[in-house]
């Protein structure tokens, strides 16, 4: 009975078992039901709970099925899969996986000639991409007295990820203070030590979206084991989930199941978590269990030490009276700081002029919004107005036009990235849309700034102009 069809593909999970780990056999092979074995086509069908399980196998796994399944069945077998679609009427569809790999014989070592080795070498799925950037490391976070505690936990994180007592590490602080770049300097340096762990960097709103796809697609235990395959997970700007309660009960669950496990988890806000009032008490206390840690604005000579770094860098040569204005009106924002850099760094390039504070002072007044008058959704939605030259009535309308669609996507996304507002109440402003039309409005232009790098500049250009002074 050991060469019958279903007996080989035992074989075939046994092998497997010794080349993963048992959260990731229980996760991704465990479910998967022997289904039966055409000899004539060499083609072996296997169900698998859903379209979500069988894309993560062909996509991380194609590598050890096909190696595991030249070991037991032969040559150019050809693996299928009968993904359940509905399980609640048992709604079946059939696709084709990979086509069959040629893999050449492993070669036999050891005295016992006729055994081949049971470890194979076939990379585990550790090609996730971590979805972080690259360009926010350590080298470039420059510490200062603002920052010295986050900066050095976050190292210690980065070096013994999951072996800390900052386990969870919760990190706020005001807008561009440092947060991302922190989070991302420690997910990047984990990564280079520690290259097998698997390291993920997931916005707050991004995950929201992809548990919403779950559970319109009723595929949520998938996403939930996904996310529980994870070493070291780092989410930013959790407030925006303060409208969010199934989002967040969900991440209770992925986030008990890693703290058990000693995995490392990372979270940003823009407040601390008592001042998070959606925040459920079980997550609350398992924050104060770990380390919460304030990362305030940059004083004066952080910015200062800043902005030399980034003229060093950049090849820039700027008068230390240039740099300290520019400290003195940066109003403590990282982010501003490199605005300003980068503009001058343009000027001088393009009208090959030398760098003055006259210059400087007015790209400051372009770049830095240095009113202390709050920006509001009103504000935002004037200025996408009228650089599109769209009235205001139009965007309100319940119109599919797409120039209208549009001026209404960027206008949720600068008012998510610019206020405090959860997504509901920023729809309800803005024609009075649902907190999901926001979510998707925010998704769908993160998504074009990644390709399209002149949209980019279109919306820095807006940017710009609410940031000047009134």
């Amino acid at each position: 009975m050991e060469n019958h069809p279903k007996a080989l593909w035992d074989n075939c999970l046994n092998l497997i078992k010794e080349n993963v780990t048992e959260q990731q056999y229980k996760t991704w092979f465990a479910p998967i039901v022997f289904e039966k074995y055409d000899d004539e086509s060499r083609t072996l069908l296997v169900q698998v709970p859903s379209m979500y399980v069988y894309e993560y196998l062909e996509q991380y796994y194609v590598s050890l099925l096909g190696k595991v399944l030249y070991r037991c069945f032969g040559t150019n077998v050809k693996l299928n899969y009968r993904v359940v679609a509905d399980k609640k009427h048992h709604v079946t569809v059939d696709v084709e996986g990979s086509d069959p790999v040629n893999i050449d014989p492993v070669p036999v070592t050891g005295t016992r000639g006729n055994k081949a080795p049971t470890v194979l070498d076939s990379a585990l799925p550790q090609d996730l991409n971590p979805q972080l950037d690259f360009h926010k490391t350590f080298q470039n976070f420059i510490e200062g007295d603002s920052n010295k505690l986050p900066r050095t936990v976050g190292l210690s994180i980065a070096e013994h990820p999951g072996k800390t007592t900052f386990n969870p590490f919760f990190v706020y602080g005001p807008s561009g203070c440092g947060k991302t770049h922190l989070i991302n300097a420690i997910g990047i340096r984990s990564k280079e030590l520690f290259p097998q762990k698997r390291v993920l960097y997931v916005s707050a709103r991004l995950f929201q979206v992809q548990f919403t796809d779950a559970s319109r697609q009723n595929t949520v235990n998938d996403f939930i084991n996904f996310y529980q395959t994870i070493d070291v997970l780092i989410v930013d700007d959790v407030q925006e989930w303060a409208t969010a309660e199934k989002t967040v009960a969900t991440f209770f669950h992925i986030f008990d199941h890693l703290f058990r496990l000693g995995k490392q988890i990372i979270l940003a806000s823009d407040r601390p978590p008592v001042d998070l009032k959606w925040l459920q008490d079980r997550l609350l206390t398992r924050f104060a269990c770990g380390l919460i840690a304030e990362l305030e604005k940059p004083n004066e000579q952080l910015c200062i030490d800043i902005l030399n770094s980034k003229c060093r860098r950049d090849g820039l040569k700027i008068s230390e009276d240039v740099i300290r204005f520019i400290a003195e009106t940066a109003n403590g924002s990282v982010r501003d700081l490199e605005g300003v850099i980068n503009s001058l760094l343009a000027y001088s390039v393009v009208y090959n002029t030398n760098i003055d504070l006259r210059l400087a002072e007015r790209i400051v007044k372009r770049a830095v919004k240095v009113d202390n008058k709050p920006l509001t959704v009103d504000d935002i939605v004037e200025k996408v107005c009228k650089h599109y030259g769209v009235s205001q009535q139009s965007i309100f309308s319940r119109s599919r036009k797409r120039d209208f669609v549009l001026v209404r996507q960027v206008s949720m996304y600068l008012a998510q990235k610019y206020t405090k507002m959860p997504a509901s109440r920023i729809g309800q402003l803005i024609g009075g849309r649902d907190h999901s039309t926001v979510i998707h409005s925010c998704s769908t232009i993160e998504q074009r700034l990644k390709v399209d790098k002149s949209f980019g500049a279109e919306l820095s250009s807006i940017e710009n102009s609410f940031r000047l002074k009134k």
